[in-house]
């Protein structure tokens, strides 16, 4: 049986595991469980995790691996390591400036920072941090002026790509989500209660006052302008006759790189490419929509083959070890998107803590790559394959 010996700080940490210890540790229950939990029986959650953990690695012996390198291209730029950090929005819950913490650290580490429509930063702060490679992920609203008046805002500010979200048009059922509020967006009495344990998290956080949703708030009714009223009023804004044409749409509008993320289906990831998407993010929504959805494990490779080669393809849900990078990328993907692995290094240390995760992940899949024999990410995806079959379990 293994034993571990969780850390007591963030910087202690030795994995994400341990740092997901320390963030339970911080945040009050109801927070922590809107970072952890999942849609019904978390059976979509599960898979993330076991469609990485059932994948097999055939190392490669006698290579010279004296020298690895981690680094990769996506969209003709170069990247530190094949990651992108995930748009997760209340990030300000979790740690003061919660946004402005994360990007700073993905500057310092060489990787994009996308910053989500419920975001606690305005778009120009973030795009005021010199040197960071700002992505902005849009949901689409019953609105649609808002929806270009975001864009727009997006496009002034410099932003290099759009991520169009498309799996959240429908609200998934949380049901963690209805036990720990008495009416959207406020917590139960028994809840409030509980962040008295946790006093860090009410200096840090509470006492300050909540954040608000700043990316949208220009946009809102006067009194639908706090953090409660505010997040109940985007998820009703989401619009479920989002289709096609509204890909055509925006595409027109926005002129420079654009993603969409929330694709499943190999001949969906066709259709957006045909579209005028520059790439694709399979996702599932981290768990938290459709329960019983395929992992985008389970798709990479026949979406690679049906896409072609030079579409970019992302792929998020279930990153925690370097491992499952050099995994991804070796099925076909370009590079993954990582959020709770960063949310709970954001939570056990902020700025600090964000950074610490994004390390452990660049240094496990450079310890991946060098027992793989592989000198670098290229290679994964180049003839070299080190995925053998499903692990025997």
């Amino acid at each position: 049986m293994r034993r571990t010996f969780p850390a007591r700080r963030a910087p202690e940490a030795q994995s994400i595991s341990e740092l997901r210890h320390l963030a339970r540790r911080r945040l009050p229950g109801f927070v922590f469980e809107y970072v952890e939990g999942g849609a019904e029986d978390e059976v979509t959650l599960r898979r993330n995790r076991e469609a990485f953990e059932g994948l097999a690695l055939v190392p490669r012996a006698l290579r010279d691996v004296a020298q690895v390198d981690g680094r990769t291209r996506l969209f003709e730029d170069e990247l530190s390591l094949p990651l992108v950090v995930a748009p997760t929005g209340g990030n300000g819950l979790l740690h003061s400036n919660g946004d402005l913490a994360i990007a700073r650290a993905a500057r310092s580490l060489g990787i994009p920072f996308s910053q989500s429509t419920a975001s606690n930063a305005r778009i120009e702060d973030i795009a005021g941090l010199d040197g960071l490679r700002h992505w902005f992920q849009l949901y689409v609203f019953r609105d649609r002026s808002i929806v270009d008046g975001v864009i727009d805002r997006a496009a002034a500010a410099g932003v290099e790509a759009l991520i169009l979200t498309v799996d959240a048009n429908v609200f998934g059922n949380r049901e963690w989500d209805r036990r720990n509020y008495a009416r959207p967006s406020v917590p139960r009495l028994s809840r409030k209660l509980e962040t008295l344990r946790h006093p860090r998290w009410m200096r840090d956080v509470l006492m300050p006052g909540l954040p608000s949703l700043e990316v949208i708030q220009d946009f809102l009714p006067e009194d639908k302008r706090s953090l409660n009223a505010a997040t109940s009023w985007s998820r009703d804004q989401m619009d479920p006759s989002l289709s096609w044409r509204d890909l055509d749409r925006i595409r027109d509008r926005w002129k420079g790189r654009l993603i969409v993320k929330g694709l499943l289906s190999p001949e969906d990831a066709v259709r957006a490419r045909d579209a005028g998407a520059d790439g694709v993010v399979l996702s599932n929504h981290g768990g938290r929509q459709l329960d019983g959805a395929v992992s985008p494990m389970q798709t990479i490779g026949k979406t690679r083959d049906m896409v072609g080669p030079d579409m970019v393809v992302l792929l998020d849900g279930g990153v925690r070890r370097g491992s499952d990078i050099a995994k991804a990328v070796a099925m076909g993907a370009d590079a993954v998107l990582a959020g709770r692995a960063i949310l709970y290094g954001l939570a056990a240390g902020g700025e600090a803590g964000a950074a610490h995760a994004i390390a452990i992940l660049k240094e496990e899949l450079l310890r991946v790559l060098a027992l793989l024999g592989c000198r670098s990410v290229a290679e994964l995806n180049s003839g070299f394959s080190p995925i053998a079959a499903r692990a025997v379990t």
